[in-house]
């Protein structure tokens, strides 16, 4: 990983900045999708998840929900994910949109505009110590491999293309 004025000061700079302009732009939009989450599935409007960050550091990632709550179906049996997802849900992950309050990540620095997307905790141990390497960097709202193919790319695919962004990382 590089280690230049813009890696080191300049791109937390670039994160708080432009996070906060998108917060106050996007706010009228943030209470419509808040309010329609509400009306569609209740609450709560937010989904929090535990994800590793910058050097495995452990956060909060934060989402609009876009699945039902309740696990259990009337036969008692557990609701796999894809019966939970209702179609406003679909809707919201199609669009990205149920992603706009990692906004609130990037302004607190547990995550940057551009980085690796943090995946789940689980998969901690399972990293090669070349996959590993995006615990170098904060985890991103977008990244690389999102603008290279998002989910047309294999895993691998998706892991060379941020270990290349913690290699190179510039402005």
């Amino acid at each position: 990983m590089k280690n230049s004025f813009y890696t080191v000061f300049g791109k937390r700079v670039v994160d708080v900045v432009v996070s906060l302009i998108m917060i106050v732009l996007l706010s009228p939009l943030f209470f419509v999708l808040a309010v329609t989450v509400c009306i569609k599935l209740g609450f709560p409007i937010f989904f929090r998840q535990k994800r590793p960050g910058k050097n495995e550091n452990i956060f909060q990632l934060i989402k609009f929900r876009s699945m039902k709550t309740s696990i259990i179906n009337i036969g008692g049996k557990q609701l796999c994910d894809e019966d939970r997802l209702t179609r406003f849900g679909d809707w919201l992950r199609a669009t990205s949109l149920d992603e706009l309050p990692e906004l609130w990540n990037v302004l607190k620095g547990d995550m940057s505009l551009v980085g690796p997307r943090p995946l789940l905790v689980e998969y901690l141990g399972k990293y090669s110590p070349r996959q590993a390497r995006r615990h170098l960097v904060r985890p991103g709202l977008t990244g690389l491999a999102q603008v290279s193919g998002r989910n047309s790319l294999t895993w691998e695919g998706k892991f060379e293309y941020e270990s290349t962004y913690v290699d190179d990382c510039s402005f």
